[in-house]
């Protein structure tokens, strides 16, 4: 199909990926993130917003399993859920992911989950990665742009 936006998005490096704690940010009226985080997708969503199909998988329990209500909320927040995690995502992990192994092995790096490393792969063609947790991607990643919010940085 040739209006399919999936493959603009996919051709274009159209968008950000948004961090799976953004949206329990949101999701959980976070005390703390909750304003911020919502404040900062609304500023990103003209751009295009996108999640990693790892974070619909780590959004699960939020929703109690339920897959409609979280694309409902997901629809609501103005990201696509949709996208696959392709070859060349799975190549753009394989060095990330054997440097933290070395690390690891030798106590250099405390014990980070085999998914941030997959979403920073799937967020490198894309425009950046909205997240609280950059420490989570930047030695990893450190090509990748990453978005943190702020309620200093967006409007009321």
């Amino acid at each position: 199909m040739a209006n399919d936006p999936r493959k603009v998005l996919r051709s274009t490096r159209l968008g950000c990926v948004v961090d799976t704690c953004i949206l329990i940010d949101i999701l959980e009226n976070d005390p703390d993130f909750g304003r911020a985080s919502a404040l900062c997708l609304r500023d990103y969503v003209p751009g295009g917003l996108v999640i990693c199909p790892v974070s619909m998988i780590e959004l699960s329990p939020a929703f109690g399993g339920d897959l409609l209500r979280q694309k409902e909320f997901l629809s609501l927040c103005g990201v696509s859920y949709d996208l696959d995690f392709d070859s060349a995502d799975v190549v753009r992990s394989h060095k990330p992911w054997n440097r933290y192994i070395q690390r690891k092995r030798l106590q250099k790096t405390p014990k980070r989950p085999v998914a941030d490393l997959m979403i920073g792969a799937f967020a490198t063609r894309f425009d950046g990665l909205i997240t609280r947790n950059q420490k989570d991607f930047k030695p990893w990643f450190p090509e990748l742009k990453l978005i943190v919010p702020s309620s200093e940085t967006t409007s009321a």
